[in-house]
């Protein structure tokens, strides 16, 4: 029972982490490259110190086998002199240089083949901190289009939605009004012609527009004498 309360403390544990780490992955991933770009940049300090001591161990050989060319000289001439005792000093000296020389040669030879190898791996570092530079820029871009995606609720939408038909309510009613108006203008005007016609033909101008009295009784009285 306890090595089950521990496994799932455990396994708790690792849950937050990992929710934690989900939930700050781009800041943790800046880091991360502001912590790598750091170290990329010792190591090319590295590799400028390593190329100082190569050029040192160069300069070194240079002077060793100027020395040694000098003493090789003099240590002929002391010979030639028969001057046993200066040859031999000389030729042990030429020695303890030509060891020396050798030791000297051997270091150019390691911290050329070292400056070769962190050369390769600054390069690559640099090349593979480059792509996560640029996948970083796409991954800020990406939660910047996602936080301004949720910037939209869901209330927005429906709130749009109820406002688009409020405005199609609203034009149809105005759409409606502005064919009544137009009707009642055709009215107003129909009505005013035939009140201008009606006092047109009271005034005797044109024809009657209705019947009088006088001429339907007229019109009676020739009916009936017809009949008769």
């Amino acid at each position: 029972m306890f090595k089950m309360i521990t496994t799932l403390i455990r396994s708790h544990s690792h849950d937050t982490v990992e929710d934690i780490t989900d939930a700050n992955a781009l800041q943790i991933l800046r880091q991360q490259l502001r912590d790598a770009a750091v170290g990329l940049e010792k190591s090319k300090r590295a590799v400028a110190v390593v190329m100082a001591y190569a050029e040192r161990e160069r300069k070194s050989a240079i002077k060793l086998e100027a020395q040694l060319a000098d003493l090789e000289v003099r240590a002929l001439d002391a010979i030639v002199k028969e001057r046993e005792d200066l040859a031999m000093e000389a030729a042990s000296a030429i020695a303890d240089l030509e060891a020396e020389h050798t030791a000297c040669r051997t270091s150019i030879t390691h911290y050329d083949g070292e400056i070769s190898r962190l050369r390769d791996q600054v390069s690559l570092a640099e090349q593979r901190l480059r792509a996560l530079q640029r996948g970083k820029q796409i991954a800020d871009a990406a939660q910047r289009t996602q936080e301004l995606r949720g910037t939209m609720p869901d209330g927005v939408l429906a709130s749009l939605k109820e406002a688009e038909a409020t405005l199609e309510r609203l034009q149809n009613r105005q759409s409606h009004a502005e064919q009544v108006e137009l009707a009642l203008t055709e009215v107003n005007a129909s009505s005013s012609a035939e009140a201008t016609s009606a006092r047109l033909a009271a005034a005797g101008c044109g024809a009657p527009l209705r019947a009088e009295a006088a001429d339907v009784m007229a019109r009676l009285k020739a009916k009936t004498a017809t009949s008769s």
